[in-house]
């Protein structure tokens, strides 16, 4: 009787493909996403950071510490922007360059060699007369600035050997009262045997060696440095939800018989989709307005001084679930299939857009994947708003997306819905 009752729940599982999918495939597809994201991750490996390398001082001191930065393994160092495919190679940075590149998100953060880094390259001690290097970073990713200095002290230690031992043998003649000849003789007859090279292994370091000035370029007057990014990630993850239980109701007027009687009231069955696109569309508005609102009254959100980028991410982003909510609905032939698919397209979309974990952190391949969702697009249009007080023309490229998606998912829907028509 016990084995009779689990063939018989196997079998309804199997019938239930909504339940299938959630059972099954749904964790498969998570473990896997989650797996590339973090799995680079393990084993002692470093994520590698980018970072921005101007070199003011152009010295060879500076000079050997840039090469070595760009080589670091654990960052991803450039000094000038990327080359497009058949055009020059771009000019090198300056300070102002690099700084405007880190407020647009081209990088997390810039370096900036200051002029006379190479006469007193080592912080020794109290007092010193060394320069420092100014670390531009934006505190929406908190984690670069960190690896940038952490990364920059373990590279002074290994390209500068000899520069080090002869700043740490001045510092110690001006401690200790100063050197007898015979003492200088022998010192500096050991520092030329120091080698000039980068050293292949030498010891991390973060005692701070060199003087380091941080500034946050980006959202440093913000009341709250992140909470764009959550409102905007975790309402587009729920609008899509949201969207898809709204075109769902297609479904339910098809099981009913009520979507037959209302084509035959000379209602075509692209207004009837257009309809049901606008309220889905409206609904989205009005959810994410709500959100943005709680966000403003409760964390302090800056919405009011935003309004205008808002209200245009706002309108594209809704119209974009909307027709995907459609698609959704067109393309299944049951509710319980429509949950399932919709479960599990929403889930992975939200886990590789950004919705779940910021994209920033994620491997570069699965940043370029991510690009392919939603949720990707709509949260780069309000970071571009809310933290990076970008004017709305900046937002061209989000709006286009987001709006040429929601025109073909909902050219898509419109084609699949053609079955009611005839059935």
């Amino acid at each position: 009787m016990i084995a009779a009752i689990v063939r018989n729940g196997f079998r309804a599982l199997r019938r239930d493909k909504g339940a299938l999918i959630l059972s099954f495939i749904l964790p498969v597809a998570f473990f896997s996403i989650f797996g590339m994201i973090f799995g680079g991750m393990g084993g002692g490996s470093t994520p590698r950071v980018s970072v921005l390398v101007v070199d003011e001082d152009g010295s060879a001191v500076s000079g050997r510490l840039v090469h070595a930065l760009l080589q670091e393994p654990s960052l991803d160092a450039s000094t000038h922007a990327k080359a497009k495919k058949g055009e020059p190679v771009p000019p090198d940075y300056t300070a102002a360059g690099a700084e405007t590149a880190v407020k647009q998100g081209d990088a997390p953060a810039a370096l900036i060699i200051p002029k006379g880094f190479g006469a007193h390259p080592i912080a020794f001690g109290p007092g010193n007369d060394s320069p420092p290097i100014r670390l531009l970073h934006d505190s929406s990713d908190p984690v670069a600035a960190q690896m940038v200095g952490g990364m920059l002290q373990k590279v002074v230690m290994t390209s500068l050997p000899d520069t080090m031992a002869k700043m740490g043998m001045q510092y110690f003649e001006r401690s200790s009262g100063g050197l007898t000849p015979q003492q200088r003789e022998s010192i500096e007859s050991a520092l030329s045997r120091v080698p000039s090279q980068p050293s292949q292994s030498g010891p991390r370091s973060d005692t701070g060696l060199v003087a380091l000035d941080v500034r946050d370029v980006v959202g440093e007057k913000k009341h709250n440095s992140m909470i764009s990014f959550y409102a905007a990630a975790i309402g587009v993850m729920f609008l899509l939800f949201t969207a898809s239980a709204a075109g769902g109701s297609l479904l339910d007027e098809a099981e009913s018989g009520a979507l037959d009687r209302i084509l035959s009231a000379r209602v075509s069955m692209t207004t009837l989709l257009a309809g049901k696109l606008a309220y889905s569309a409206l609904l989205a508005s009005a959810q994410l307005t709500l959100m943005f609102l709680w966000g403003a009254a409760v964390f302090h959100l800056d919405l009011f001084t935003h309004l205008p980028g808002f209200i245009v991410m706002t309108a594209a982003t809704s119209f974009a679930v909307a027709s995907f909510g459609m698609l959704l609905a067109s393309v299944s032939h049951t509710r319980a299939q429509q949950g399932g698919i919709s479960t599990l397209i929403i889930l992975t979309m939200s886990a590789i857009g950004g919705s779940m974990f910021p994209r920033y952190f994620m491997p570069e391949a699965m940043q370029k994947v991510g690009l392919l969702t939603l949720n990707a697009w709509a949260i780069d249009g309000y970071t571009k708003v809310f933290w990076r007080d970008e004017p709305i023309l900046h937002l061209a490229p989000q709006v286009a997306v987001l709006m040429g998606a929601g025109m073909v998912l909902f050219l898509i829907a419109r084609r699949f819905a053609r079955r009611w028509e005839y059935s």
